[in-house]
């Protein structure tokens, strides 16, 4: 299981994302902590982002279906942990065990102060 996270998108917040949407526009979540927000925040009936705080505990592993986003910048997490499981819920188990290999094999940094990727 996910740990919870308090969350909050603001009316300004949740605008920007909706007109962007409408406009043809991606979203891009910058970390996996804003992407739960994100899918946290999406309201299925309506296709928008809502404004809204809380806490969730929203798990999202391979197999989830991703409403709110459409690319992702994320580090390279540990193995075996559940943002990892996110990150290949996202992008595909073999693509990022094959940015990991390539990542090694180029000594990115690991962990949260380390290297980043953009998914999309």
């Amino acid at each position: 299981d996910a740990l919870p996270i308090y969350f909050e998108v603001n009316s300004k917040a949740a605008d920007i994302i909706n007109t962007t949407r409408n406009k043809g526009g991606k979203v891009i979540a910058v970390g996996t902590t804003s992407t739960r927000t994100l899918e946290t925040a999406y309201d299925s009936s309506q296709g928008i982002i809502k404004s809204i705080s809380g806490w969730s505990d929203i798990f999202i592993y391979p197999g989830y279906d991703f409403k709110a986003i459409d690319g992702l910048i994320t580090n390279f997490h540990l193995p075996k942990s559940t943002l990892l499981m996110l990150v290949s819920a996202f992008a595909g188990r073999e693509k990022v065990f094959r940015a990991y290999r390539e990542a090694i094999e180029r000594k990115y940094r690991f962990f949260s102060f380390g290297d980043a990727m953009l998914i999309l």
